[in-house]
């Protein structure tokens, strides 16, 4: 393991660079969120690819391709724009790497000895500091390395979706009129991301940056960095995001290809459902004024379905965005009461919605969705929470059996079970080529093989090629 000093280093000197004779955007007028938002009636014309036109990314930021984030520089390579409405997006999501989620890493959390800990926020406010930081470095640096990119290029991939907590933007004052203390968060993942950018542009993949974790936890789940209550809607917080999605844009949009402005607000809180259109636009015009047109930007549905999104942020009105559509069949009864062939015909009925919103409206990503069809993979309600499954959730609900069989390693899996999931990896594959993509989620986890694409290629019921069909009619 390296010292934390060089890492430290290597952010400040970014910084340094970075914003040396640039204007203090603390000195500039606040983006204010607009109280009407005015729909599009145009859709999208497609989207190209390549480098931002305002933004730079100079040699002298990139990150080596070597094992510490701290070594010497090395030139990047150029990679050939995306041509995003015409090109398909194939991707996976590198979760619980620069946002620690306890079901993807419970031997993090278990390490611990403390139960209390459930999220990234207890992490930090409930360790020794320096223990807590000596436990993410290792982390940051071993859970995803580069033989990673270069096995998800292998596999056919063009994307990555890359996961981002507010706590890991070093912004500085110069940048925003709001706080900059992340306090109890560990910062210090920066670095590693860059190191990660350089990677994925070495191994011609794609990157999709999503703001996972927002000031006041937009979702209250342990996957925003506190696990509780979503406040942020409250106080600043909105305000602070957008200064922070705008640090990012301009600090390194020349080296990704999409900014999703925020994952998974709940629009179905009625604070937050009333302030997140606002943002989404608001968020949209910071990108735009620091990082041209060539990013493209992303958002989210916010859990209230795409159709509440029409003729939202459309061309001519915005560019260069897209939307975001995470699909799961485990986080309620009626789904997980389905057989087999009913999920997969669940699966397949939101082919025509997106398609059809996708047509009219913006392009559209399957950004999020997975193999599972069960929620007993452990803690993937949180940490301490047990499943709907098999009754440990909560008592006096519906029990469907037992969990054996189901996750975990798949050694113990049927090999009904596991033809079951290849036609359900292609169901959902179907959905996204009906519109501009997918993401699965996730590359890989610790003890959830029915959650890992990389536990699917060795199992065989996600092929080495994603474009190789054994079930081409499933959704028709």
């Amino acid at each position: 393991m390296f010292s934390i000093i060089p890492a430290l280093s290597l952010a400040l000197l970014f910084l340094l660079l970075g914003t040396s004779g640039t204007i203090s955007y603390a000195q500039k007028c606040r983006l204010v969120p607009k109280q009407q938002v005015q729909l599009g009636t145009v859709p999208q014309v497609p989207l190209s690819g390549g480098q931002n036109d305002n933004a730079t990314s100079p040699a002298s930021l990139q990150p080596s391709h070597t094992s510490s984030p701290s070594a010497s520089p090395s030139p990047t390579p150029t990679l050939a724009s995306f041509n995003y409405g015409k090109d398909t997006v194939r991707g996976v999501n590198l979760g619980g790497w620069f946002v620690l989620e306890p079901w993807i890493t419970p031997s993090l959390f278990e390490s611990t000895n403390n139960s209390d800990i459930v999220d990234e926020y207890t992490w930090g406010q409930m360790l020794d500091s320096d223990y807590a930081l000596d436990v993410l470095q290792n982390h940051w640096d071993t859970w995803i390395t580069e033989d990673d990119f270069i096995a998800i290029n292998a596999a056919g991939l063009n994307h990555v979706r890359m996961q981002l907590g507010y706590w890991s933007v070093p912004i500085t004052s110069d940048y925003t009129n709001y706080s900059t203390s992340v306090s109890p968060y560990i910062p210090g993942a920066w670095p590693y991301l860059l190191r990660a950018l350089a990677w994925a542009k070495k191994h011609s993949i794609h990157v999709i940056l999503d703001l996972h974790g927002a000031p006041g936890s937009q979702n209250g789940y342990d996957n925003s960095g506190r696990r509780g209550s979503a406040n942020w809607a409250q106080g600043t917080n909105v305000n602070r995001t957008i200064d922070i999605i705008r640090f990012v844009a301009d600090q390194i949009g020349g080296m990704i290809d999409v900014l999703e402005l925020l994952n998974e607000p709940a629009g179905y809180q009625s604070d937050i459902g009333g302030v997140i259109a606002d943002y989404w636009q608001a968020a949209y015009e910071a990108v735009r004024e620091v990082a041209g047109t060539s990013l493209k930007v992303m958002i989210g549905d916010a859990f209230l379905g795409v159709d509440n999104w029409d003729g939202f942020m459309t061309y001519p009105d915005a560019q260069g965005v897209l939307m975001d559509y995470h699909q799961y069949q485990v986080f309620n009864y009626n789904q997980l009461a389905m057989s087999y062939d009913e999920h997969i015909a669940d699966s397949c009925q939101v082919l025509g919605t997106l398609q059809s919103y996708a047509k009219s409206n913006l392009y559209t990503i399957s950004g999020e969705w997975s193999n599972a069809i069960t929620d007993c993979t452990k803690w993937l309600n949180g940490r301490g929470v047990g499943a709907r499954w098999d009754g440990t959730w909560q008592p006096g609900q519906q029990v469907f059996g037992s969990c054996d069989g189901y996750t975990g390693n798949s050694s113990t899996w049927s090999d009904d079970y596991k033809t079951f999931l290849r036609k359900y990896w292609e169901s959902q594959v179907a959905i996204g080529e009906a519109v501009q993509g997918w993401v699965f989620w996730t590359w890989k986890a610790e003890n959830a093989d029915d959650w890992s694409y990389q536990k699917g290629l060795e199992g065989g019921w996600i092929p080495q090629d994603p474009t190789d069909r054994m079930y081409p009619d499933i959704c028709s």
